[in-house]
């Protein structure tokens, strides 16, 4: 009996020794109110901005307001579950999201969270979702561009790696189209894609990843998903969490690209967001940040020199006027932040010219330096072309008879160049392609061709040339500039083609 009382002695005498409970303060605060996404914590005296907060049931919350009392946060999750004198303690960290290669292919939420059934990521690298954007020093001009394989955006609105092209239209007029082509075109390419859904029916964001893997896109791309039936909250990260991990291919040396869709159900979310935290009301109901709010997402799209790197990261913005209001406060504002913007007319979609790319209000202010010189050597004139045929046609339809013959012509040759630059989605066409077509239409080659005729001759012309003259195109494609070997090779193709032509 007496030993095994000095076992237990012994055994309780090692444990004293060997008892190494290491002191740890954690910063704890107590749920005070909660309601509509928003919680308010008293204590977590030391709780940063942006600071990632711990609730219970596995429930994130991100403080907002670091007010004199309390904290604001808002709840990344399912606010039914938090109630009134719940712990929260601080983590210490930033909102931070995953990133890296593992990620091409998937559809996550903003906070890198699977949605897509095929398993957990494979990456244990991660990036804060803010971050302050490069300075002037690092970046490099914008010169090289980024091939969308659309006709009217590659020749006359030209997009360059690094630029920030905003896509505005009222609904319906096919604003995610052009993104969603210019993402289709990267395939074989060299541009990681990144397409971040904001606010969009979970139905859309279904039909996008479906649409990009029927065409073998999402081999290259990353689909960031914060659909209508997410928090707000998880509304106003998604697009930080996207730019972050375009900036992780940035600074590998590599080309990404970012569409937000859109950036005007993001200003919804952060009002939404900012309203339920009392801060105070501006303009339109939204706070006194939201300018800042696009402006510090923007602004981490870059074209780096080739010191830091030489990566980039290009950005396609979408905004959602409402009855063609490009003066409202959100847009004007995107358009003072981004180098030029794309202007989809509802009027020009509903006559079935699309894209409905209205060249007047549409501009690129990165301009010719974005654009490969054989598309520079047939678009230059084309513009124009297109500009002066909109002049005329306003005063044509007043008395079309009494017009002289130059007029009557340009006005003949801006109704075909109208026509040979509509493009069906989910068509996008090669450098060489839309460089050969431009040429025949720019030139008069197709001015005897009937307006209603020239889609199908425009089918038939690049059907002739795959068959008879494919080395014409691959030249294109490869010299980026029409020499002058191969303009007489395309003129003698062109005649060869009219001489024989059935469409």
């Amino acid at each position: 009996m007496a030993t095994r009382g000095q076992d237990i002695v012994s055994v309780i005498k090692e444990q004293i020794e060997h008892f190494g409970a290491t002191v740890t303060a954690t910063n704890v605060g107590t749920v005070v109110e909660v309601g509509d996404g928003i919680a308010r914590v008293h204590g977590l005296s030391a709780a940063e901005y942006n600071e990632l907060l711990q609730f219970p049931h596995d429930i994130m919350g991100l403080a907002l307001n670091l007010e004199e009392d309390n904290v604001g946060a808002v709840v990344l999750g399912d606010c039914s579950l938090i109630k009134e004198g719940d712990e929260v303690r601080a983590t210490g960290r930033v909102v931070e999201v995953p990133v890296g290669d593992a990620l091409i292919g998937r559809v996550i939420d903003p906070l890198g969270r699977p949605r897509d059934g095929k398993g957990p990521l494979n990456t244990d690298k991660t990036r804060p979702v803010e971050r302050v954007a490069p300075n002037v020093v690092l970046r490099k001009p914008v010169d090289t561009p980024v091939m969308t394989g659309i006709k009217a955006i590659d020749s006359m609105v030209p997009i360059g790696r690094g630029q920030r092209e905003l896509i505005i239209g009222d609904r319906f007029t096919g604003k995610s189209a052009i993104p969603i082509d210019t993402i289709i075109a990267q395939k074989g390419g060299d541009l990681i894609c990144i397409y971040v859904a904001i606010g969009q029916k979970t139905s859309k964001v279904a039909q996008v990843v479906a649409t990009l893997e029927k065409y073998g896109a999402m081999e290259h791309t990353i689909v960031v998903a914060a659909d209508a039936s997410a928090p707000a909250p998880l509304q106003y990260l998604a697009p930080y969490s996207g730019c972050a991990i375009g900036e992780e291919f940035m600074e590998q040396g590599k080309d990404a690209l970012i569409v937000y869709d859109d950036l005007y159900k993001h200003a919804w979310a952060y009002r939404q967001i900012s309203l339920l935290l009392r801060r105070p009301p501006g303009r339109e109901a939204y706070p006194g940040d939201i300018f800042y709010l696009h402006s510090r997402l923007l602004e981490r799209a870059a074209r780096l020199a080739p010191e830091y790197g030489g990566g980039s990261l290009t950005a396609l913005p979408i905004i959602e006027t409402q009855a063609g209001d490009m003066s409202a406060y959100i847009p004007t504002n995107v358009i003072s932040i981004t180098d030029g913007q794309i202007y989809l007319e509802p009027d020009l979609f509903n006559a079935g010219i699309r894209p409905a790319v209205n060249v007047g209000l549409s501009v690129s202010r990165v301009g010719g330096s974005a654009q490969r010189k054989a598309m520079r050597q047939v678009a230059g004139k084309l513009r124009l072309d297109l500009a002066q045929f909109r002049e005329l046609q306003s005063f044509a339809q007043f008395g079309a008879a009494d017009l002289d013959k130059a007029t009557r012509d340009q006005l003949e040759r801006g109704r075909r160049i109208t026509e040979v630059l509509k493009q069906p989605q989910y068509s996008p066409m090669s450098l060489g392609k839309q460089v050969m077509i431009l040429f025949a239409v720019t030139n008069g080659y197709l001015d005897d061709v009937p307006v209603d005729k020239v889609i199908a001759c425009e089918e038939s012309f690049h059907r002739f040339m795959g068959a008879n003259h494919p080395e014409l195109e691959q030249k294109i494609n490869d010299d980026k500039e029409i020499k002058p070997e191969t303009e007489e090779a395309l003129k003698a193709a062109i005649q060869a083609f009219k001489e024989g032509a059935t469409y």
